[in-house]
């Protein structure tokens, strides 16, 4: 952690929810009177291409962009994506992965290989690497959509800022009819996390 707040770093591919998950965190901290500043990059393709978003938040922010070897969190919502952002965690920083695998062009196409062994891989690299079911829980919920919202309540418990309800960003960020759906999911990553 800098002395000036902390950086979330959040990774995952189109159509995983990567995004909302990143709005509902900045507007939740803008709730708690935080200075966030949020930067999202889009891959190539909307669903299948890559896609990260920058969160920093303290009492004064300066600039959206992590760079290499300053996310005290990073969030990956597939577990290639953890591998290739890998240089970007701080040396004590944290990984939370989604145990989820999405295969690339070139693996579908049989150009590449998806690596073997992941989990083991990331949790050698990271010693604080948290892996969490998201989707299959997701799945148990009702609503495999609500992915981001499981690995986001874990997030928001491993920064330590569950103490305060999230219901009314929560509210503010996702359409009414799929409100209720996304508080179950949150809750449960918060519940996952410990």
């Amino acid at each position: 952690m800098n002395s000036n707040g902390k950086n979330v770093l959040l990774v995952g591919v189109g159509g995983q929810g990567t995004i909302l998950a990143s709005r509902v965190l900045s507007e939740g901290l803008l709730a708690f009177g935080y200075d966030v500043k949020m930067s999202e990059i889009h891959g190539m393709a909307q669903r299948g291409g890559s896609v990260s978003t920058h969160v920093r938040y303290g009492e004064k922010v300066f600039s959206p962009v992590i760079s290499k070897g300053e996310a005290d969190i990073l969030v990956a919502f597939e577990k290639m994506e953890a591998l290739r952002w890998l240089p970007y965690i701080a040396p004590d920083g944290m990984l939370i992965v989604n145990n989820h695998e999405i295969f690339p062009m070139p693996v579908i196409l049989g150009q590449a290989e998806y690596p073997s062994q992941l989990e083991k891989t990331l949790s050698e690299a990271v010693p604080r690497c948290v892996v969490i079911e998201a989707a299959k829980e997701a799945k148990e919920i009702g609503d495999p959509r609500v992915m981001n919202m499981v690995l986001l309540g874990a997030v928001v418990k491993k920064l330590g800022l569950d103490e305060t309800s999230w219901e009314e960003t929560l509210k503010a960020c996702v359409p009414s009819a799929a409100f209720q759906v996304n508080v179950l999911a949150f809750e449960k990553g918060m519940n996952l996390a410990g």
